[in-house]
């Protein structure tokens, strides 16, 4: 006698019955693609894009206006880790994978994960965009300082907040300083409207067939990723053209027909001189390429500074990112005062404007450069860069930090000393770099 046989029943890992029937596919809902609007985008060039393109004014947050910047720029892989207060920014990145303008998208495990996924993305060819934060900058920096010895195109947002202990969330640009000598080009944006531009025109940048090179765009964390501000933007139906990976000065990673061996070959593993050589020779093609990347800065961000008011100007006063906002009102404040000042905001701080700033401060008697962290960077550079070639006095200062908002009367304040002679409230003799004794303007170039 036979019996009748129960059918098995399928089920997945979490116990839920599956069925071997076909699936047919689903009725159309008339709903609308969410890929919709980001698949009707339609190329154009980078000068239509920056120059011809009409804009209208938003009054968004930075971390929407580096969204909308990416939105626009035919990202292929942006990959992120949380860290505040850059974790909005990436979280509007996702939204932008949600709707179809970033093709893939995924969060890392870490930070020296994300920056190293990457590395690799770069090297397969396709364009690509992280963000980061304070530690999150430092606990990535070795991969990072890895990308310009590899000619990776990237662009990748910094912002800024503190790293020093007592840990705080705040901004403090600080980390800023490890970033300038590892070979990749970095622009410190004051408010949305340049990290909007910044982050777009960093794409184009770093692709050049000359340059090759990963672009930083740094930015006040919080003053700028949190607060609103006007930004004027190109129509979202637009985007940049692709990045063309066999244009560049390495070939990209092929995984079906390799290159070339990625080891060192027998010659160089025998010999410390030769991998010297070969690694001092790379550095300084590294470097090379970040100079050359000052024609396309120029053309495409109208200089690597910003001047205003300096011809027959006293008083000059020289920042960037957030201290610039000051830096304006200080210089309207003194104009009120009787004092002819002016105004220089620095829009890229590798390659520095060096050239520009000894012809911009050549006749200066006095130079006051504030800043948002306590070692100030920004300074030694500046001081550097005019060494010789400037007889101005040089206050390295005034600093704020540990998220420290930065009054404009204390740079006022710092102006008038400078100028009269009065011992500054704030900043140390010792990071002043005076005019008639030379061995206090030794001690100011060592101290800083």
């Amino acid at each position: 006698m036979s019996e009748a046989v129960e059918a098995e029943v399928k089920t997945n890992p979490q116990g839920d019955p599956v069925s071997s029937a076909p699936v047919a596919p689903p009725a159309a809902s008339g709903r609308k693609d969410p890929h919709g609007d980001a698949k009707k985008q339609r190329e154009v060039t980078a000068d239509h894009m920056f120059f011809e393109a009409p804009r209208e004014r938003e009054f968004i947050t930075g971390s929407e206006a580096a969204k909308e910047a990416v939105r626009r720029s035919n990202v292929d892989v942006a990959i992120a880790y949380p860290i505040t207060p850059q974790s909005e920014t990436m979280q509007l990145i996702g939204v932008l994978y949600g709707e179809g303008y970033v093709k893939e998208y995924y969060r890392g495990e870490e930070e020296y994960g994300v920056m190293s996924a990457i590395a690799g993305a770069s090297r397969a060819g396709v364009r690509c965009f992280t963000a980061t934060a304070g530690p999150g900058t430092l606990r990535g920096i070795e991969p990072i300082a890895s990308w310009p010895g590899h000619r990776l195109p990237a662009v990748a947002m910094f912002t800024c907040r503190v790293v020093n202990a007592p840990l705080a969330i705040q901004p403090d640009n600080i980390e800023i300083a490890y970033l300038l000598n590892c070979g990749m080009i970095v622009f410190h944006a004051e408010n949305q409207q340049d990290l909007f531009d910044y982050i777009m025109k960093g794409f184009i940048i770093s692709e050049k067939n000359d340059v090759t090179l990963p672009v930083g765009v740094a930015c006040d964390g919080f003053f700028v990723t949190h607060a609103r501000g006007y930004c004027s933007m190109q129509d979202r139906s637009m985007k940049l053209p692709a990045r063309d990976p066999y244009r560049g000065a390495v070939p990209v990673l092929d995984a079906e027909n390799p290159p070339a061996r990625l080891s060192r070959d027998a010659p160089v593993q025998k010999s410390n001189f030769m991998a010297y050589n070969i690694h001092g020779v790379w550095q300084q093609e590294v470097w090379a390429a970040v100079e050359r990347s000052r024609k396309y800065i120029d053309y495409y961000m109208e200089g690597l500074v910003e001047a205003q008011n300096v011809e027959g100007a006293d008083v000059l006063i020289i920042a960037s990112g957030s201290a610039a906002a000051q830096s304006r009102e200080a210089v309207r404040l003194c104009t009120e005062k009787g004092i002819q000042a002016g105004f220089i905001k620095i829009r890229s701080l590798r390659p520095f404007p060096t050239n520009e700033l000894r012809q911009l401060c050549a006749k200066a008697k006095l130079i006051v450069i504030p800043e948002f962290n306590y070692v100030g960077w920004l300074a030694k550079d500046v001081a550097t860069a005019i060494y010789g070639f400037s007889k101005a006095k040089v206050v390295a200062g005034p600093h704020v930090y540990g998220g420290m908002s930065m009054p404009v009367e204390m740079i006022v304040d710092e102006v008038e000393c400078g100028l009269t002679g009065k011992k500054s409230h704030t900043v140390p003799e010792s990071h002043i770099m005076g005019t008639v004794d030379p061995a206090a303007m030794a001690q100011f170039m060592k101290s800083i």
